[in-house]
């Protein structure tokens, strides 16, 4: 199968995000502090871990379909959905607020893309959809971290 420049375009637009969201996610590993300075530090490890992972897959995947995938940085700064990560120290409870939005955009972008990569090729659409899955998970638990318990009878 060869991709069309629409798939191609929605692959590669996952792509980028995944890479700035490891990149970032990496960046906070290393410069936070504060509260809970190290369950976090080991989450943002893991998340990082898996998103490298689901880059990888979606850039081989991109290959499976005769195309071919940009991970430059200038491609990754230039078009990813992701805003900047902050330089310097950043405090634990920023950091969360900071990654749960990441996490929240790239599956959003994924979500946008979905509709149209599925109508072309439904096995990258599945890819999507373990990625989905496991990025909303840890963007549910990453902002635990930062909740407060609902009261009772509240929903």
């Amino acid at each position: 199968m060869h991709a069309s420049e629409t798939l191609r375009t929605n692959l590669q637009s996952v792509l980028v995000d995944l890479i700035a969201l490891h990149l970032q996610g990496k960046q906070a590993h290393w410069n936070i502090v504060g509260p809970n300075f190290r369950d976090l530090h080991l989450q943002l490890d893991e998340i990082v871990d898996d998103v490298r992972e689901f880059s990888d897959q979606l850039a081989e995947r991109l290959r499976a379909l005769n195309a071919q995938p940009d991970g430059r940085i200038e491609t990754v700064a230039a078009t990813t959905h992701l805003p900047t990560f902050p330089a310097g120290e950043v405090l634990t409870t920023d950091a969360v607020n900071l990654i749960t939005e990441r996490l929240n955009l790239t599956v959003e972008n994924m979500r946008v893309v979905h509709d149209d990569v599925d109508e072309e090729d439904p096995t990258s659409a599945d890819i999507l959809h373990l990625f989905i899955e496991k990025l909303e998970q840890y963007a549910w638990m990453v902002s635990a971290e930062n909740r407060r318990p609902q009261s009772a009878g509240r929903n």
